[in-house]
This record gives structure tokens, sequence and C-alpha cells, in this order.
């Protein structure tokens, strides 16, 4: 009984620190005008995250001590490049492997990759640009979020605070996209029949 007790424990905790997380990085994105201070989402995309993560994480793991920020934003254009072909055509990327989000250099240059052959960006464009500072600046608060936590490096909960944060960079550059394609929330009154 003790251990079910410290399992839900801990999985209220990371549920804590990826919310707050969450409310941080849109809080962060809604200031610099890339949202409009609500997480644009489909279960379809969230769902993608779920097939993506464990390889996402096997290229990521290993960057993690090198290229922080890196290992942590490529989640975010991940996000961007799922985002962006579920509103282009999802009954034929539904199923795309993680694979094809590589570049020529694999998980090094993804982000390169997706940029500009996936959401079509010359990585001189303007939109581009503002992109990479976003997903930097989204990336070192995440960093901070992390080094608050003052978790044991390579230690079990290490990592799943690092699937935490890599989830939320997914599903911030979901909505980075989906907010940069013209999606919107709006309320919709249902009349009572």
């Amino acid at each position: 009984m003790c251990h079910k007790t410290e399992i839900m424990e801990n999985l209220e905790y990371f549920d804590i620190f990826e919310n707050n997380l969450l409310q941080e990085l849109m809080k962060l994105c809604t200031s610099h005008k890339m949202l409009e201070g609500t997480l644009l989402a489909s279960d379809d995309i969230d769902e993608r995250w779920k097939e993506y993560a464990p390889e996402y994480m096997a290229d990521a793991v290993p960057q993690v001590n090198a290229f922080p920020a890196a290992a942590i934003a490529w989640a975010g254009y991940v996000g961007m490049a799922v985002a962006h072909r579920w509103d282009e055509n999802w009954a034929e990327y539904a199923t795309e492997p993680y694979d094809k989000l590589h570049g020529e250099q694999g998980f090094d240059d993804m982000d390169e990759y997706i940029v500009q052959n996936i959401l079509g960006l010359s990585l001189e464009d303007e939109a581009a640009q503002k992109i990479e500072e976003m997903m930097r600046r989204c990336a070192n608060t995440a960093i901070t979020y992390i080094r608050r936590e003052e978790t044991e490096a390579q230690s079990t909960k290490a990592f799943y605070i690092f699937a935490r944060t890599t989830r939320s960079m997914f599903r911030i550059g979901a909505a980075m996209e989906l907010h940069r394609l013209g999606y919107k929330f709006e309320k919709v009154n249902v009349a009572e029949s």
C-alpha cells in the first residue's frame, strides 16, 4: 500500500511541475505574440507525442549534458511539425514515422529540417528567426524550472522531470504553430434543446 501512495504522490508532483511549466511557457509565448493566452491543442496532435516520445527521448537524453537547450527545444519543433501536418493533411500524415522529422544529420539538425522542409520557411525569414528565438527562450525557461527542483542528475526523478518538460515543449510548439496558422479558441454557445 505504501508503494502505491508513493507512486500517486510522485504522479501528483510531476503533474504540478508540468502544469506550472506549461503556464509559464504560455505566458512567455503570449508576451512575445506567439500565443494569445491559451494553449491551442488537438487530441490528434497530443496522441502523436505518445507515439514519438520514446524515440525522441532516446535521441534527446544523450544530448542533455552537452546541449540541454537543444534537447528540450527540439521537442517544440516536433510539436510544430505535427501541428503543421495536422493542418495540412492529417489523413496522409497521421502515421508519419518520427524519423521523417530528422534532417540529414538526424536529431542534430532536426530544428532546421522542420523549419525548412515541413513549415516551408527559409531560415533567414523573420518568421523562422522568431520561432528559433522563442524556442530558445522557452528552453531556457524550462532549464530554470528544472534546476529549481534540485533533482539529482541521472536519477529516475530527473528522467521524469525531463520527460514532462519535453512533453510541455511539444505542446507549446504545437500551439505556436496552430496560432501561426490562424487557429483561435472561440466560445461556442450551445442552445438548450
